[in-house]
């Protein structure tokens, strides 16, 4: 039987039909460009984010560059015995001092060559002693005669015809004498604003004389006054008889005086409202027998000393009160690495704890906080004196053919490196090493602290407390919206949470600091109750509900168990809200000072019986409020992972006799594994990274502790805060940037780690 064929049957056999139209296949060829761009664009983007934030951390690892920028070219100085070398400001007209008294400005822009000063004061005699305060920019002089001078040196720029010169200037201060006029060995000084303190060592051997005078000035609206002597003493009887002083020291406050003996012996001198009393002997290499102490000098601040020994042992003592003793004293707190010979010369910073020392021609710049060698080299020349220029950007050596030599300073970063970033470091003042951020202060020999350990605690403490009360919350209600509620109601929860995903943070921030904190502060027995009731309560009324024959269980809907649930659970929560208050008078009682009666105050229990603070902007708080942003991610990402099991399996399961709790937790839940751990990922990211909540919910203190009610600082948090105060490429600008880093690479690792597991999930639980 023939069967005809129509236009509409022959265009239905056209193979042309199924060829894709110009427009179609451009439309998908530039899609596929795009797509792939985006891509490669989206790599691009994260691995130069990568590198430019490595940029601005590597200057924090380089050592110190130093260059020599006279060369020599600095005029020669006349012959002598040069015993003394400060500089200005600005390293352009340093001083030297020679035996015989006379002061030698050298213009290193060379502009005026060497400029002599012949103090008129000295009359002839010669200086036995020396001692220069660069921050006092005074010149203590002690002579063969007796005689005590202070003199002091100024620089002022002046600008005449547009050309920037440096104005010197020497004046008198003081003149005084020792006692019987014996020749001075050693001097010191040492000045507040107002009280100036003179240490001297006069005579020889067994009849040295260890003197301090003290010197007073007035302040009033017509200014300062001249300096006068208020009072004078004799230390000498305090000391061992048979100890020869070798060395003093004069804190720049006045208020210590430091003798070292040559029997390596150094003794510490406190003044009080009594004067000067011995507070202190100890032996810096004591567990070295034999060695002889060389070197000795006052690190920024006079609360640490450097020690250095005739072998060029390195080390540091710093003032702190131990637990044994509430005075503060000096103990051993740093050992630097060996110089390898006796040090000739001793020259601190006065911008941070740096120290210069040489033997002979080698010079070494060490950085006493992390304990390193910021630049170290032998010079072609043997050095007889050095210096650290104010600004730390210069060095400057006297070499032993009496010629100066600067070098240029480039160390921006001296208080960096490995061990000051991720190490316990011992900080002054502190009675041990220890983990610490404390990036400001309020004077300039304060010492910054860069520790990341506490902020790296603090991002890890407040992602766990946040998780801990979002993931049981967003899985068991991803677990009972996908398997247990009815579908008419699905659809308005996944909306609700989605919405709830969008709230930003800074206004939970407002809320957690405003509101919730103050709310919870004396509530804490309120809500261990409610957090104990309702999971309890959950869990009971669940059991008991599918224990009930079906015959009861029938008369509510599958899907509609929650109207059963929902009444009991909030009375649950209502009733232990109430209880709180009565548990908290029987339990977390504390005795009233004033009253001496027993009274329930968690805030005052919880410090007294586990010896941690108890703070109302605490990490309870962070959680609560960053878990309610973690827990619409966890919790839709979740819920898709399991509305994606295929239908088969819970059909098959059921068909076997399981129950929908069986099928939900043994089939169900593994097969979705993969993307429920996805999402806890992605919840653990957003966590991690989460900013104002925990800047403005927290006190913001870089603790480390556990105490759920004690604050923290996050890498995040830290970023924010201090980022808009740091200045442009200093130090703490550069570690911010560091804490960016160790925060990109820890997401890093963590996804990295993440996805190996998801992986592995999927292989295991994947359907055929």
């Amino acid at each position: 039987m023939n069967m005809k064929t129509g236009p509409e049957d022959t265009a239905l056999d056209d193979p042309k039909r199924f060829t894709a139209s110009r427009q179609v296949l451009a439309v998908d060829w530039f899609m596929t460009v795009f797509i792939r761009l985006g891509g490669v664009g989206v790599i691009v983007t994260v691995v130069g984010i990568f590198f430019f934030i490595l940029s601005q951390v590597v200057p924090l690892f380089q050592g110190a560059n130093v260059d020599e920028v006279s060369r020599g070219e600095a005029p020669s100085l006349p012959q002598g015995n040069y015993i003394g070398l400060a500089t200005d400001e600005w390293s352009e007209l340093p001083l030297v001092v020679r035996e015989d008294g006379r002061v030698y400005f050298i213009d290193l822009r060379g502009q005026r060559g060497v400029v002599e000063k012949a103090p008129e004061w000295l009359q002839g005699g010669k200086v036995s002693a020396i001692e220069i305060d660069h921050g006092a920019q005074v010149i203590a002089m002690g002579t063969d005669g007796g005689k005590i001078h202070l003199i002091r040196f100024e620089y002022e720029p002046e600008f005449v015809d547009e050309v920037r010169t440096v104005k010197e200037s020497l004046s008198e201060e003081y003149q005084g004498m020792v006692e019987a006029g014996k020749p001075v060995k050693l001097i010191a000084m040492g000045q507040s604003e107002r009280v100036r303190v003179i240490g001297t060592v006069s005579g020889e051997g067994g009849s040295q004389s260890l003197e301090v005078k003290i010197l007073k000035r007035k302040r009033s609206l017509m200014g300062v006054g001249k300096w006068k002597e208020v009072e004078q003493g004799d230390l000498s009887g305090e000391l061992p008889a048979a100890d020869k002083i070798q060395k003093i020291l004069v804190s720049n406050r006045g208020d210590a005086l430091i003798v070292v003996a040559d029997s390596g012996r150094v003794s510490y001198f406190f003044r009080g409202d009594e004067g000067f009393k011995i507070r202190q002997h100890f032996a810096p290499f004591e567990d070295m027998p034999g060695r002889k102490i060389i070197t000795t000098g006052f690190l920024l601040g006079d609360v640490s000393l450097v020690f250095v020994a005739d072998d060029g042992s390195n080390r540091v003592f710093s003032l702190f009160r131990s637990e044994a003793d509430p005075v503060r004293k000096f103990y051993h707190t740093k050992t630097l690495k060996s110089l390898g010979a006796a040090a000739d010369y001793y020259a601190s910073s006065s911008r941070n704890k740096a120290f210069l020392l040489g033997a002979g021609k080698h010079a070494s710049l060490r950085f006493s906080t992390s304990e390193e060698i910021r630049w170290s080299e032998d010079l072609p020349w043997k050095v007889q004196l050095g210096a650290i220029s104010g600004k730390y950007d210069a060095l400057l050596f006297l070499d032993d053919a009496g010629r100066l030599h600067k070098y240029q300073l480039d160390d921006p970063h001296p208080e960096a490196g490995l061990k000051a970033f991720f190490g316990k470091v011992w900080y002054e003042g502190a009675p041990e090493p220890k983990y610490e951020w404390q990036s400001t202060g309020g004077s300039d020999d304060f010492e910054p602290k860069f520790s990341l350990v506490p902020l790296i605690f603090g991002s890890v403490k407040g992602t766990c407390y946040a998780m801990l009360f979002a993931v049981p919350i967003a899985l068991f209600g991803a677990l009972y919206t996908s398997e247990f509620l009815h579908p008419r109601h699905k659809i308005f929860i996944k909306p609700v949470m989605e919405i709830m995903a969008s709230l930003p943070s800074v206004v939970l921030g407002f809320m957690a600091a405003l509101w919730l904190a103050p709310l919870i502060e004396d509530k804490v027995p309120s809500l261990l109750l409610v957090m104990i009731f309702v999971p309890a309560g959950a869990f009971a009324l669940g059991w008991l509900w599918g224990s009930r024959p079906m015959y009861i269980r029938k008369w509510i809907p599958q899907g509609l168990e929650f109207l059963y649930f929902m009444p009991v659970l909030i009375a649950l929560g209502w009733l232990g809200w109430i209880l709180g208050p009565h548990l908290e008078q029987v339990i977390f009682t504390v005795t009233d000072p004033q009253t001496g009666k027993s009274v329930g105050d968690f805030s005052q229990w919880w410090p007294k019986v586990t010896g941690t603070s108890f703070q109302q902007r605490n990490s309870m708080v962070v959680g609560f409020m960053m878990g309610f942003t973690v827990i619409p991610i966890v919790f839709t990402i979740a819920e898709d992972a399991l509305s994606n099991v295929p239908a088969a399996l819970r059909s098959g399961s059921l068909a076997m006799g399981a129950s929908r709790w069986q099928t939900a937790w043994r089939i169900v839940l593994p097969t979705a594994s993969a993307g429920i751990f996805s999402a806890l990922m992605v919840g653990l990211g957003r966590a991690v990274g989460e900013t104002m909540i925990v800047v403005m919910a927290t006190g913001n203190t870089p603790i480390m502790e556990w105490n759920i009610f004690s604050g923290m600082r996050t890498l995040s948090a830290n970023i924010a805060v201090e980022l808009p105060e740091a200045p442009h490429h200093s130090t703490l600008y550069r570690t911010l940037f560091l804490g960016a880093f160790v925060l990109f690479l820890l997401t890093f690792l963590v996804n990295t780690i993440a996805e190996l597991l998801r992986q592995h999930l999927r292989e295991r639980y994947k359907t055929v």
